[in-house]
């Protein structure tokens, strides 16, 4: 049992990700007004979840939620401090690096013990026509020799990459419209996955694709296209994920991480 007079350990979720909404889900104390017999959920823990405000009308997680940025590591460190986390969780887009970077200094700051939470990344199969980069000036630099018509599912901030392409054409698919610089031979689709494998195939033949360019982002919710891709024998431009922090331990999944609290708390509590 919880000691009562202890105050709830509280963990910080860097967020705005299936796997963190999934993960605050688990950990988050139960709403008042649950079924009585609704199962029991993690003991003794105060959850709060970041997010960054990048996306208008996010999909809000269980638990406490803060949007908006910290001010940099000193500003996270200060963060942690005053709102006494026990336990810090990067839960964000694999390629969110500057937050990753940010989290790995404050915590070693703040002495608060750091779990960075990724999605494995996708694998290439038989049949794929894979060109992999490391960043989406490489990314850009691919594609004349590949294609004229380019399904770009990169998001949103980073189309100034391609905006010198003007012989391109550009089908640019995002939660949120994009703001210029970007490219201008472009037509924007808004649109949040998951996406189907039927719907990514006949998006391909009604734009006329054929290259493809997006980060590895893992996840299934987002993979359709990767499969509609191949059937097509269209191209596909990955770039590479950032490395996460040296240093810094990693799981793959919510349940993971869950089990990496329960022993972290369980092995203080035993000093």
């Amino acid at each position: 049992m919880p000691d009562a007079a202890r105050p709830p350990r509280h963990v910080l979720i860097l967020g705005g990700t299936t796997e963190a909404r999934r993960l605050a889900a688990t950990l988050a104390p139960e709403p008042a007004g649950a079924p009585e017999h609704a199962p029991a959920p993690e003991p003794a823990l105060r959850v709060t979840t970041s997010l960054a405000g990048r996306v208008a009308a996010p999909r809000l997680p269980a638990g406490e939620v803060r949007i908006g940025g910290f001010g940099g590591p000193e500003g996270l460190a200060r963060w942690l401090r005053e709102h006494a986390v026990d336990a810090l969780i990067d839960a964000t887009h694999p390629f969110a690096g500057t937050i990753s970077f940010s989290a790995a200094r404050a915590a070693a700051t703040a002495h608060v013990p750091l779990l960075a939470l990724r999605r494995p990344g996708w694998v290439p199969g038989p049949g794929d026509a894979w060109h992999q980069v490391t960043s989406l000036d490489e990314a850009a630099a691919a594609l004349p020799a590949l294609g004229t018509r380019v399904f770009l599912t990169t998001g949103r901030m980073g189309l100034s990459h391609f905006a010198h392409l003007t012989d391109l054409w550009f089908l640019v698919r995002s939660v949120d419209a994009p703001e210029p610089p970007h490219p201008p031979r472009m037509e924007v689709l808004l649109d949040r996955g998951p996406f189907t494998v039927e719907g990514e195939r006949a998006l391909l033949r009604a734009h006329r694709i054929d290259v493809l360019v997006t980060k590895d982002s893992g996840a299934a919710a987002t993979a359709a296209k990767l499969t509609a891709a191949r059937e097509a024998g269209v191209p596909v431009v990955v770039v590479r994920r950032p490395p996460v922090p040296d240093g810094v331990p990693v799981v793959e999944d919510p349940e993971a991480a869950a089990e990496w609290l329960r022993g972290l708390f369980s092995a203080a509590d035993s000093h």
